[in-house]
């Protein structure tokens, strides 16, 4: 005896359809009649309209299933829809390829970034604002370059290396002083260290307050003794 599986049956071209409706399909595309293959063929439309209801949110959701009856029919189906049949390179259309930007970077650390600033500064016909946006260009290089490296890095470091990457065009004087990043995280344990402090004060307060009250408690309580 042999069992028919899903493994052995064909591919389902649209699942979320079924594989009676795909059946049905099939059966439409083997009628020898064009008013037979029509008139079974909006049977299947409203079927697949019940199966899908979410479609009818869609805009035209008619024209959407009517495509979809093509498309399980492989292209084949010969009937009289109400809309232009789609073509099959339309339907299975390849997505264009992405071109990713390729740039050689001089220095990784900085990243290409520094490169395009670098080239802006250097369009730049005024020498004042040229000469500024070089000490920004800097700062920012020693930003990168201190949250890829973990030492530290000269200030003089980073001028020869403006000056090498803009070709000695954007140059900064020695005694340059660059803008001092800190990149320091909490040492571990400071957080739950000022918890513990602050809970800690909380309960010495907490005994003061206890305390104090006792006291007071005692003096009432010899009073009432005295008055006795």
């Amino acid at each position: 005896m042999d069992f028919d599986y899903n493994s052995t049956r064909p591919k389902l071209i649209l699942a979320e359809y079924g594989r009676n409706v795909q059946n049905m399909v099939d059966y439409i595309c083997s009628l020898p009649t064009k008013e037979e293959r029509n008139r079974y063929a909006q049977v299947v439309i409203d079927m697949m309209g019940v199966l899908n209801p979410h479609l009818r949110d869609v805009s035209d959701f008619k024209h959407k299933l009517w495509d979809h009856l093509h498309i399980i029919s492989d292209f084949k189906i010969d009937v009289d829809s109400p809309y232009p049949v789609p073509s099959r390179d339309a339907i299975h259309q390849k997505p264009e390829l992405l071109n990713y930007p390729q740039h050689p970077i001089r220095y990784k650390h900085y990243g290409y970034t520094v490169e395009r600033m670098i080239e802006k500064a250097l369009g730049m016909s005024q020498p004042e604002h040229r000469q500024r946006m070089a000490l920004a260009i800097a700062n920012f290089m020693k930003m990168a370059y201190v949250t890829w490296n973990k030492d530290s890095v000269q200030d003089e470091h980073i001028i020869q290396d403006l000056a090498e990457l803009s070709k000695g065009q954007l140059t900064l004087s020695a005694d340059t002083v660059l803008t001092k990043l800190e990149f320091k995280t909490p040492p571990p344990g400071s957080r739950t260290k000022s918890a513990s402090t602050v809970n800690n004060n909380q309960k010495s307060n907490n005994n003061g307050g206890a305390k104090k009250m006792q006291s007071v408690q005692k003096k009432s309580n010899g009073q009432k003794k005295k008055k006795k």
